[in-house]
């Protein structure tokens, strides 16, 4: 499996201005508790308005849902930015019956599943693959055979492209919101052309559908604990790969 890293207690402040690690997240209510304090600022970037958060060399844009939003969210923060090191950020669906929700992973490989490329991380272990669609259980168990990964997202193979098109370091810090034998409520009819998901529209098709409310509830149940931990998770990777000095450390299921 993958060995455990540790969690920062307390936080020492950034003064560093240059960007040295940019991460690039789906949507914002996965990483809301570690943006809440940062600061914001707004820029266009083909034809797109893209909020950056801001902390000390700590970079982060939500791109929004999906491969295509991904690799245009990478694209604008090499550009404007110029990481050293970007990182793929947000949850994942297991493929592995022994990975469980909350658990946060710092893969080695980043597959595509598209048409099997892959992106060495430099990290231990551990495989994520990046598919198109939300997948369902079935689907996974097609996943985890194929590339023999624990995990699933859709974006972070295509951040990691955009990284090695401009010769940046790429990494990926996933959290699991859903278990390998739990199918997704059908969710791409809530995701707009800019990968933003439409909450309210959701909401009020699973109140109209109450055979949907208990998976509903399952994946709220497990996204929420997924957010704590990739957020306490990316706190301590960024404070590592910036060399900026935060002590006490206190154990985490945090794997890599």
């Amino acid at each position: 499996m993958f060995p455990v890293m540790g969690l920062f207690l307390f936080f020492i402040p950034r003064t560093c201005m240059e960007t040295k690690a940019a991460i690039v997240a789906a949507l914002k209510r996965e990483v809301a508790p570690l943006v809440s304090r940062w600061q914001r600022s707004r820029k266009e970037f083909e034809g797109r308005e893209f909020e950056f958060f801001a902390s000390g060399s700590t970079l982060l844009v939500c791109g929004g849902i999906g491969a295509q939003s991904a690799r245009r969210a990478a694209e604008a923060v090499i550009q404007f930015y110029h990481p050293d090191v970007l990182i793929s950020a947000g949850f994942a669906g297991a493929l592995q019956s022994d990975l469980r929700v909350g658990e946060v992973i710092t893969p080695r490989t980043v597959i595509d599943a598209s048409d099997g490329s892959r992106s060495d991380t430099g990290r231990d272990a551990g495989i994520l693959v990046s598919y198109g669609a939300i997948a369902d259980a079935v689907q996974k168990q097609k996943l985890a055979r194929a590339f023999g990964a624990q995990a699933v997202d859709m974006e972070a193979a295509a951040v990691a492209r955009g990284a090695e098109a401009h010769g940046v370091r790429f990494m990926a810090c996933k959290a699991i919101s859903d278990d390998s034998d739990f199918s997704m409520p059908e969710l791409a009819h809530f995701v707009d052309a800019d990968g933003r998901f439409q909450t309210g529209k959701f909401a009020v098709h699973v109140a109209l559908r109450p055979w949907l409310w208990a998976d509903t509830m399952r994946l709220a149940r497990g996204s929420a604990l997924a957010c704590k931990n990739l957020c306490q998770a990316l706190t301590a990777l960024t404070d590592l790969e910036t060399h900026e000095p935060i002590a006490m450390q206190v154990g985490v299921s945090v794997k890599s």
